[in-house]
């Protein structure tokens, strides 16, 4: 797989050439080891912003956390918060925990952990989140990466509401390992061939229940137990953040891409060709801001853009830059499918009068047929289109459902589908970011896929999804 560090490569192939099989476990910490940073800041931080947290309860954990950092028990801060939670509505807090996630915890699981965690699913291993949150901050994460199994700290519920208590001790040093060790026993996993990933020193005990501990990005006291103890240490690379500078070239950009607009039109109309206007100024919006913000493109199989036109060029869909990257790539003739209320979106506003996207209104069946009417005619006398399937944007590379439309464009225009897989489009922007950040965008452009027919649409639209999700997995060299 390529795009991993060397370090994670190694670990993935010692995965590979191990153990395979049920028996075997494998156990992922979460906050710092799977997701950078801590899950429950991010959950109180949001209850601070809802002016939740009452002033007592606020003093309450400002007193517990210091004396944590001062050597007490760090557990009596989770204790604080998970007191204050009596009476709330279990269901709502689930609710939060899949908001959080789609808005601000997706976006901090390590891409590196994700290929670690789907190395020991390839292998047939048992894998699990072993963790001392919650089952609220941790499902949304575990069905992102396909994880079945959670080792976690449960919260007592009575009529629907939280009581305050736990069931249970908190998982948290040697209760950590308690729980690992009865869902072994549990399950059938031999924990002297399975694996374990944690990144703080409170994780040891955890870490010393299994035959292959590796500490994860540790904090230095696990680093320094680490190197005493003879386990390997992992250091993975974080998702990138917007820094100051990134959002400096991110307004540049956008100027850029304004002034290549500009340019374009005006030297195409000096020609006195208004789609060669339209094309220069697609050219040279999408090249001029891309290099402005340190962004290049690596394709693989370029040539498959041009053996079909018109065409329907469909991709997976993750950040703002998917169309850019896409501009970039089909250079002329082309269209977009939006739906109408990005009209008029700032960053979109300019690039679509170029382009001249075919507007959706979802609320409105008629108008949305009678568009795509339109749409068809538009594809029959030559633009290509590009859609994308999954109809917005995913908060991880995990693939949404793909929607029909594309595919009935496609049989009803008589034309081919090509496929094209992005990467890191996500990481270098994330989905409801607005600062672009440097770095390399990998393409696939996948056999282009004809003669479409509603006879066998479901099928083939299915099939097609895995060959993105096989593509994703295992990128082509």
């Amino acid at each position: 797989m390529s795009g991993l560090s060397t370090a994670a490569r190694e670990a993935i192939d010692a995965i590979e050439a191990g153990p395979q099989g049920p028996e075997v476990g494998a156990f992922f910490d979460l906050d710092g080891t799977l997701v950078a940073g801590y899950t429950a800041a991010t959950f109180y931080g949001d209850r601070l912003k809802g002016r939740e947290v009452s002033p007592a309860e606020f003093l309450r954990t400002v007193v517990t956390a210091v004396d944590g950092e001062l050597g007490g028990d760090p557990t009596r801060i989770a204790h604080v918060a998970f007191s204050a939670m009596r009476g709330e509505s279990e269901e709502a807090f689930a609710d939060l925990g899949e908001r959080l996630f789609r808005a601000k915890i997706a976006g901090t699981i390590r891409r590196e952990s994700r290929a670690l965690v789907a190395a020991h699913q390839r292998a047939g291993h048992t894998v699990a989140v072993a963790s001392a949150a919650t089952a609220y901050q941790i499902a949304p994460v575990a069905r992102d990466l396909g994880v079945e199994h959670l080792i976690c700290t449960r919260l007592v519920v009575e009529d629907g509401q939280f009581t305050g208590e736990t069931d249970g001790p908190m998982l948290w040093g040697r209760h950590k390992a308690s729980g690992v060790r009865a869902f072994a026993r549990e399950h059938g996993v031999d924990l002297a061939e399975s694996y374990a990933y944690g990144n703080g020193y409170e994780d040891v005990a955890f870490l010393s229940s299994v035959g292959h501990p590796t500490a994860l990005n540790p904090h230095r006291d696990l680093r320094a137990a680490a190197a005493r103890l003879g386990w390997p240490v992992l250091d993975l690379a974080d998702p990138v953040g917007g820094s100051l500078v990134a959002a400096g070239r991110t307004v540049a950009a956008l100027a850029g891409m304004n002034a290549g607009v500009g340019a374009g039109l005006a030297y195409g109309l000096l020609r006195g060709d208004r789609s060669e206007a339209r094309n220069t100024a697609v050219k040279l919006a999408t090249h001029l801001p891309m290099a402005i913000a340190g962004v290049s493109v690596d394709v693989l199989h370029r040539e498959r853009l041009w053996t079909h036109r018109p065409a329907i060029f469909v991709a997976n869909h993750q950040s703002a830059l998917d169309i850019p990257v896409l501009g970039q790539l089909l250079e002329r003739d082309f269209t977009i499918v939006a739906k109408k209320e990005a009209r008029w979106d700032p960053r979109t506003f300019v690039g679509s009068v170029v382009i001249d996207p075919a507007w959706i209104d979802r609320s409105d069946s008629a108008s949305a047929r009678a568009t795509l009417d339109g749409v068809v005619d538009r594809i029959r006398g030559g633009t290509s289109l590009m859609i994308f399937p999954e109809g917005t944007r995913s908060a991880t590379p995990v693939l949404g459902p793909f929607r029909k439309g594309a595919f009935h464009l496609a049989a009803q225009a008589g034309v081919p589908v090509v496929p094209v897989v992005l990467r890191n489009t996500g990481e270098l922007m994330r989905r409801s970011s607005l600062v672009l950040n440097p770095g390399v965008v990998d393409v696939c452009v996948l056999e282009p896929e004809t003669d479409w027919s509603a006879d066998d649409m479901d099928d083939r639209i299915a099939a097609l999804r895995q060959k993105f999700q096989d593509t994703l997995a295992r990128w082509p060299q």
